[in-house]
């Protein structure tokens, strides 16, 4: 699973050769902000999207696309608002600095019965993944320390290929614990 922000002019041409050259993979767009935004990553082989925001105009898109979407969220009123647009998968973001844990715990008590699940990034770690794993509502974590911007422009393709399998190690370690 990869997914591709909107946050450079390159995303929907990385998305179309993604889609093309990798058709197995599950590929998303991030930073989704616009309804245009929506349109091209469908157009560009995207099978998800999530936004740093709740926009109820993108969602409701989304929603006639068949895409589905996960807006951001971090306060209990912006929770209850991606309910009533029929959205049980959540970003909560920024993550470390709207609290982290401690606050993800305190946002999931009040909604766990609805099903509603969560995604935390922004300050996601290798260091604190382990802590957010833990936590019951999260369905998966975003961590941009897996491929960093200077990694990525100084091509350091195995530093990048370390921290995944340092993540795929730490979900395993971590989905073993939840099992015992």
């Amino acid at each position: 699973m990869a997914e591709i922000t909107f946050r450079t002019a390159a995303a929907a041409e990385v998305m179309r050769q993604l889609s093309a050259e990798r058709p197995d993979l599950i590929l998303g767009a991030g930073t989704v902000l616009t309804v245009e935004n929506l349109a091209r990553a469908k157009e560009c082989g995207a099978r998800f999207a999530v936004a740093p925001g709740l926009n109820p105009g993108v969602v409701e898109c989304a929603r006639e696309l068949g895409m589905p979407m996960m807006p951001g969220v971090m306060t209990p009123s912006e929770v209850e608002q991606g309910l009533a647009l029929g959205c049980r998968a959540l970003k909560f973001f920024p993550a470390q600095v709207a609290g982290g844990t401690a606050m993800l715990k305190a946002l999931s008590a009040p909604y766990k019965h609805t099903g509603v699940r969560f995604i935390p990034t922004g300050g996601v770690t290798a260091e604190n993944l382990p802590e957010y794993l833990k936590i019951d509502t999260v369905l998966a974590v975003g961590g941009t320390w897996i491929a960093t911007k200077d990694d990525i422009a100084a091509r350091r393709w195995e530093a990048i290929r370390e921290h995944c399998a340092q993540a795929v190690e730490i979900v395993k370690s971590a989905r073993q614990k939840k099992d015992r």
